[in-house]
């Protein structure tokens, strides 16, 4: 899925859309994926797509090997210090729950005469324990709902990524524990097959955690090499990331930053200043985004700690370029230090 497009932008009229599917916090055309997964157009569909069937729809197993970890961490911390842990970012729950939710969310417009272009628009991760490297997880997925709008249809996911022993198996929204629970809201850009159903979760910001300190402001910079190796470290190769002449067919100057790698470097920025670099204290995570990020451009993170002085349990932050805003209302929140989180 992608992040949104700048006003006005988007595919370029007659571009030819990249052939793959579109990027986790990305932006650019949704390439169709193959038949063999059941996702394609349907020749000769018409009319409304019916809501998807009732229930929860499980993905296939992900086993989370140590050197999976270590390289997604390393590619969001190019050019920093080594993380000074080996423990899983949060966004990993992202990596290996975002395949399952691309698809399902493309499905949805299976009936649509062009693929409409998939919008990241918001995203929230909240963990029961920290992701564990040499665990398999399955993710579990249920769509809360889909509403019409101008631009197309704005869709809602559920996730949950549960062990693979048996013990995690409830269905999405059920009190029982799962390792990770994760909102995906996206928008079909251009879809107006889609017959609306369900509701859309509100926005959860943190709750408030008393005194606020002083914010800090930290500029970072990712390189068109630093995508390259978050894409690969995150599976994730759209052509729009990778490839200057697919972007520029998407109608973008040259390739982009995955939304979601901006959404990893805040964590670990958090992680080092505010929680003496031991990622696994994050445990939840959510953000808003409202337009691209380029590599070669300056990103600027606004982090603003809430808890009082020394201790935040959470905080709050934004992301932006000289172009404007790429992440609105983002928030971390922190277990406190020694707070016996299984980890």
């Amino acid at each position: 899925m992608t992040a949104p497009a700048r006003t006005g932008s988007g595919p370029a009229t007659g571009a030819t859309a990249p052939a793959a599917a579109a990027s986790a916090g990305g932006v650019g055309p949704a390439a169709a994926p193959a038949p063999t997964d059941g996702v394609g157009p349907a020749a000769g569909a018409a009319g409304p797509a019916p809501a998807p069937a009732a229930g929860p729809v499980t993905g296939t197993p992900h086993p989370l090997d140590a050197a999976a970890v270590t390289a997604y961490r390393a590619a969001v911390r190019a050019g920093a210090p080594a993380a000074r842990t080996a423990d899983a970012s949060p966004v990993h729950a992202f990596v290996l729950a975002h395949a399952l939710a691309d698809e399902t969310v493309r499905a949805l417009a299976a009936g649509e005469p062009e693929p409409p272009t998939v919008v990241h628009l918001a995203q929230e991760i909240r963990l029961a324990r920290p992701v564990r490297p040499g665990e398999t997880l399955v993710p579990t997925l249920e769509v809360a709902g889909a509403r019409r709008e101008p631009q197309g249809t704005r869709v809602a996911v559920r996730t949950r990524l549960t062990g693979d022993d048996g013990r995690d198996t409830a269905p999405v929204g059920d009190d029982a524990a799962a390792v990770a629970e994760l909102t995906t809201t996206a928008l079909l850009q251009g879809a107006t097959g889609v017959a609306p159903f369900g509701s859309l979760p509100p926005a959860a910001p943190p709750p408030a955690f008393g005194e606020k300190g002083e914010p800090s402001v930290v500029t970072r910079e990712l390189t068109a090499e630093q995508v390259r190796a978050y894409a690969h470290a995150a599976g994730d190769l759209n052509p729009i990331h990778l490839d200057p002449a697919a972007a520029r067919a998407a109608g973008f100057e040259t390739v982009l930053v995955h939304g979601m790698h901006v959404i990893a470097l805040a964590c670990e920025e958090i992680a080092d200043r505010y929680a003496d670099g031991d990622i696994a204290r994050i445990t939840a995570v959510g953000g808003r985004f409202s337009a691209p990020v380029h590599p070669g451009v300056p990103v600027e993170l606004t982090l603003q700690p809430d808890g009082g002085p020394g201790a935040p349990r959470a905080v709050r932050f934004s992301c932006r370029t000289p172009a404007g805003p790429a992440v609105k209302s983002g928030w971390v929140e922190l277990a406190p230090e020694g707070g016996g989180r299984d980890a």
